[in-house]
């Protein structure tokens, strides 16, 4: 290892870094980013050396690990993602040969994916991949005018996972996924942790009274929330659909937090179908502890997604003591019980409604079903991290004996 990359090595008993492969990284914010953010904090914690590969963002931040990043271009039907772009970086390819790794984990199949698959071939470092999202969706709304390329590109993920020497899935539902796609090899499931679950350590509910009087909801109000990508494959017109229907039967109050191609219409459909006053579209929130309120704060977290597959929003809700409402039958959902940790409900907007309707008049139900949510969807990242780490170093000593 040349003198040029030593600063690398804060750990210097520890050899060669913990590389850490994402298409996005904040300031975008997704569960994909906030999961490899902390597999490189506790890494970091543990006497590891984690090197975060994603490709180039405008906005910088300081991290205790480092972080190499190559160039890239916005992705206008996906603001504020970016698409890597290796093949136009002239310095990305010899840094990452010039760079000692000794395990590499790739979060997603797409340039960083290639890239670590480059380094596996020139160093024969042992590489991981995990399977967080359903691709194939992303690819046919980002192609939907060449549809043609959605089963080149598939195949190209198919390539990546079969090139790797592990593939992990964040819960055991997603396998059929995987096996649609057409992967046939093992499949190791690794949960995914919570960076919330440390949060309350005293009374639940007077948490969460407090954080209904700092944001200023009303007792007599349930309280509703929606966390992430403002895309129509979330399932978000359903909400506002199921809304429009409880529109002057229940007095509920609902929050949009996070972007998407869809944020525009969504607020369009908000003031067209009269439901400003009570509908709320947020943007956005970065503060981790500004976004803790608002689930604290909330009753029920409405998430009809049939797209994700398991995603990190219902932990955090969870968390906070906020029960999620889920579409039967949905990856997502895998987890849960109906009416013990969370509640599952018909792909439609009459079912929304008849369940938060439901569930206004029985306040009592929602605190049974959110201890549950909280008693049994809740793993701290340190936790999970420390079983990715006895992993790691498992797979390093068999790829050593070979």
């Amino acid at each position: 290892m040349g003198s040029l990359y030593s600063h690398l090595y804060p750990h210097p008993e520890e050899k060669g870094l913990y590389g850490l492969f994402n298409d996005s990284f904040p300031p975008i914010l997704d569960g994909v980013t906030l999961t490899v953010e902390n597999y490189g904090h506790w890494l970091n914690k543990s006497g590891r050396t984690p090197c975060v590969v994603t490709p180039w963002n405008p906005k910088k931040d300081n991290y205790e690990y480092s972080v190499m990043r190559f160039f890239s271009l916005p992705i206008a039907s996906r603001k504020p993602y970016r698409y890597g772009y290796p093949k136009l970086d002239p310095f990305i390819w010899k840094r990452l040969r010039d760079t000692d790794f000794r395990i590499l984990h790739a979060h997603c199949p797409f340039s960083s994916g290639r890239l670590a698959v480059y380094v596996k071939k020139k160093q024969g470092a042992p590489l991981i991949g995990t399977f967080h999202s359903k691709y194939r969706a992303d690819l046919e709304h980002s192609f939907n005018h060449t549809p043609w390329m959605v089963p080149i590109i598939m195949k190209r993920i198919l390539n990546f996972f079969n090139a790797c020497d592990e593939v992990w899935i964040p819960q055991a539902y997603v396998e059929d996924t995987v096996r649609e796609y057409g992967y046939k090899g093992p499949l190791t499931v690794v949960e995914n942790g919570n960076d919330f679950a440390s949060i309350i350590t005293g009374d639940l509910w007077e948490y969460k009274q407090g954080a209904r009087k700092r944001l200023g909801f009303k007792d007599d109000e349930i309280a509703l929330l929606f966390v992430g990508q403002h895309i129509w494959e979330k399932g978000i017109r359903i909400i506002v659909e199921a809304l429009k229907l409880l529109k002057g039967k229940v007095n509920f109050r609902m929050n949009f937090i996070g972007n998407g191609y869809a944020k525009g219409e969504l607020e369009k459909l908000v003031v067209d179908w009269g439901l400003s006053d009570r509908v709320k579209i947020n943007g956005v929130i970065t503060g981790r502890e500004a976004l803790s309120d608002y689930y604290a704060a909330s009753d029920l977290f409405l998430f009809p997604s049939f797209y994700d597959n398991a995603p990190l929003v219902v932990r955090e809700a969870a968390a906070m003591g906020t029960p999620s409402v889920l579409l039967e039958g949905s990856t997502a959902s895998e987890v849960v019980s109906d009416g013990k940790n969370g509640f599952l409900v018909a792909r439609t907007p009459q079912a929304f409604a008849e369940m938060i309707g439901g569930l206004a008049t029985d306040r009592e139900k929602m605190r049974r079903v959110a201890q549950g949510a909280r008693d049994t969807l809740v793993r701290s990242w340190e936790d999970v991290v420390g079983e990715v780490i006895d992993r790691y170093d498992s797979l390093i000593k068999r790829h050593d004996r070979k």
